[in-house]
């Protein structure tokens, strides 16, 4: 594995380091033989630095980010997120799902950072690159002490999950949301049970998900729902939608975000070696959609779009609110972001 020849960001674009972010014997590799980390394996490291500035060109509605965790075990087969592993020299596919880079000093870390005179109190974002409620953070536990500090510092933040471990922490998400901006957005795709035993084996199931939404509301936390992604043919048929609208109405969802499949290299191969497998009939039509790019087609996207708002509306749950990006990214914001080489200064 690759840990000495990353870059790191200056300015909105990559250079190189003249020093490596961590060396090689900063580096503890660890397995366990337990049933939910089998076959994963945990490269614990001790970072410089945890909060990463977004790059300048970027459309995303926020400039920091904090990611503790690098690799998903929620083995989501169209992560965008699936480019960055090959940085490390690891594959985009199996090395992703069960090779990952902890920053087990990133509380620790954050809190000093939070704390120096050049820190302004920007907004701070979470989950915009891998989960940092993934399987990992209940044996790690590092979402407690990264909340504290913000909650210490009264530091603004947002976290977007697919993850129900983020209820673990609920007393702390109250406790900030009491003296800070605090924006939390679980991301449910769709709720067909089949579709998502394959295309996001690593996650808790989308009802289970939405049961989070509803607890936050249940304690003075407005949840928003990133409908994501909406897979073209086998996500997007109306009564599927319509299915997956009523759904996150029914858990008090604050509002409601579509954002149809994107696929960028790393994640590209990936997803489509899985549609090869899983629905071999569908190849030939991505590959014309897909044809122009990493995004479907903007009159698909604008299609989809006016569906879901229109069935939130007939729900009782608009689209996103006008200041509502800290809680739900809009499209192809996060994507275009996290896939650009700086993301390399995640490490």
């Amino acid at each position: 594995m690759r840990w000495e020849n990353l870059t790191v960001e200056s300015g909105g674009h990559s250079r190189p380091s003249d020093a490596a972010l961590f060396g090689t014997d900063a580096v503890i590799t660890r397995t366990f033989d337990t049933p939910e980390f089998r076959g994963i394996t945990f490269h614990e490291v001790r970072a410089r630095s945890i909060i990463n500035r977004v790059p300048g060109a970027s459309r995303m509605p926020f400039e920091w980010t904090v990611n503790p965790y690098r690799g998903c075990s929620h083995a989501c087969v169209y992560c965008f997120a699936r480019k960055t592993h090959s940085y490390l020299d690891l594959d985009t596919g199996i090395d992703f799902d069960s090779q990952i880079v902890v920053k087990t000093n990133a509380p620790e870390l954050l809190r000093r950072q939070l704390g120096s005179r050049r820190w302004q109190g920007d907004h701070i974002a979470m989950g915009t690159n891998v989960d940092c409620y993934q399987r990992a953070e209940g044996r790690y536990r590092l979402m407690p002490g990264i909340i504290s500090a913000l909650r210490d510092h009264a530091n603004p933040f947002s976290i977007l999950t697919k993850g129900t471990l983020i209820l673990r922490d609920l007393d702390l998400l109250r406790q900030a949301n009491e003296v800070t901006d605090v924006g939390i957005s679980v991301s449910v795709g769709f709720t067909d049970p089949e579709l998502w035993r394959t295309v996001e084996p690593g996650t808790p199931a989308p009802e289970r998900r939405l049961d989070v939404v509803r607890a936050l509301a249940e304690h003075g936390i407005d949840c928003g729902v990133l409908m994501a992604p909406v897979i073209p043919f086998l996500s997007d048929d109306p009564a599927q939608l319509r299915a997956s609208v009523r759904a996150i109405a029914a858990s008090g969802a604050a509002s409601v975000t579509p954002l149809v499949l994107h696929l960028r290299p790393g994640a590209r191969e990936w997803f489509m070696a899985w549609l090869a497998q899983h629905h071999p009939y569908l190849v030939r039509r991505y590959e014309r959609l897909y044809a122009d790019g990493a995004y479907a087609p903007k009159w698909y996207q604008r299609r989809i779009t006016r569906q879901v708002h229109e069935l939130s509306q007939e729900y009782g749950i608009g689209p996103s609110r006008a200041g509502m990006p800290r809680r739900i990214t809009p499209p192809e914001q996060v994507e275009e972001a996290v896939s650009e080489p700086t993301q390399l200064s995640l490490i």
